[in-house]
């Protein structure tokens, strides 16, 4: 992507803030989000963004362009209470009106999650794009499933109403130097903090988001009308377990694998990564090599010198 303008919303977020490190130098970029935090703004700015503080759901868009070549929409609901109200007004209406005042974008990108998809029940199940959606249960963002389906809807009907492509990407497990699940687990490890995992077994499609970045270009050619929809999570599948135990043998803290899932902890899900890879092709950082720069970043010296 080259000299084109590219809106990132959720811009200072896990996945947004190297989307926009990764962009910036070859195109304008403008990204926006609420921006309550100061700091947070002048990191995206830092980044080589043009920025604009903007409550999507207001629909309140101010001074912000509407000529964008491409619409990138990470931004989402993050409550954890049983707001449904201000979830579907963030979510679902948000995006609506984003694409709205985008619609004449040659694409646009809606991340959504795996909490889309209705339980099997079976830790091992792979789900595919088209399996049943339904309660996905995120312990601490009850209304998460439920805004993600509806948003999900009315992004399929904004590339219909205005004949505009979109791709609607399912996300895994993103982690990077930024933050995300795993890293609440290394900081766990690391802290000596309560390390919840979930139940034995659990596992996921985790993906750096450095290669998230790399992916973004050929997920926003795969946009159509109607929408294309695709899971988006990387290469490997491992779990909490695997990777807690490689945290521990990397640094050489000690971890109680048996006490942290008996916890709780977020539920997981397995996807069939199949279409991605058709779009994407594979990706370049496996989970051990990630992990491992996550902790060389993270914590600087933590690494035991090899033996």
């Amino acid at each position: 992507m080259q000299g084109l303008k590219v809106l990132v919303t959720g811009a200072a977020g896990l996945i947004g803030l190297p989307l926009v490190e990764h962009l910036a130098p070859d195109n304008e970029v403008w990204g926006i989000s609420r921006f309550t935090d100061t700091a947070a703004r002048h990191r995206v700015e830092a980044a080589g963004a043009t920025t604009r503080a903007i409550d999507i759901p207001s629909g309140d868009f101010g001074d912000l362009p509407d000529d964008f070549d491409h619409v990138i929409h990470l931004a989402t609901y993050r409550g954890d209470t049983t707001d449904f109200d201000a979830a579907l007004r963030t979510d679902a209406e948000g995006t609506a009106l984003l694409l709205q005042h985008c619609r004449d974008a040659r694409s646009a990108l809606v991340m959504s999650a795996v909490a889309v998809y209705r339980r099997s029940g079976d830790p091992s199940h792979v789900y595919v794009e088209d399996d049943p959606l339904g309660e996905g249960l995120v312990p601490t963002l009850p209304t998460y499933s439920v805004s993600k389906i509806a948003q999900e809807a009315l992004a399929r009907s904004c590339a219909r109403l205005f004949n505009l492509p979109v791709v609607i990407t399912r996300m895994n497990s993103a982690y990077g130097p930024h933050g995300g699940l795993i890293v609440r687990h290394l900081d766990a490890i690391m802290n000596s903090g309560p390390l919840l995992i979930g139940a034995p077994g659990t596992k996921v499609n985790p993906i750096h988001t450095h290669d998230i970045s790399l992916q973004t270009e050929r997920m926003l050619a795969a946009a159509s009308v109607p929408a294309t929809i695709v899971n988006w999570g990387g290469d490997d599948v491992v779990g909490p377990e695997d990777w807690c135990a490689y945290f521990a043998e990397l640094t050489g803290k000690e971890v109680d694998l048996a006490a942290a899932t008996s916890g709780g902890g977020y539920p997981g899900a397995i996807c069939d990564t199949t279409k991605r890879l058709s779009i994407t092709g594979p990706s370049g950082i496996s989970w051990r090599d990630g992990m491992r720069a996550l902790v060389e970043t993270c914590y600087p010296g933590a690494l035991r010198p090899a033996r």
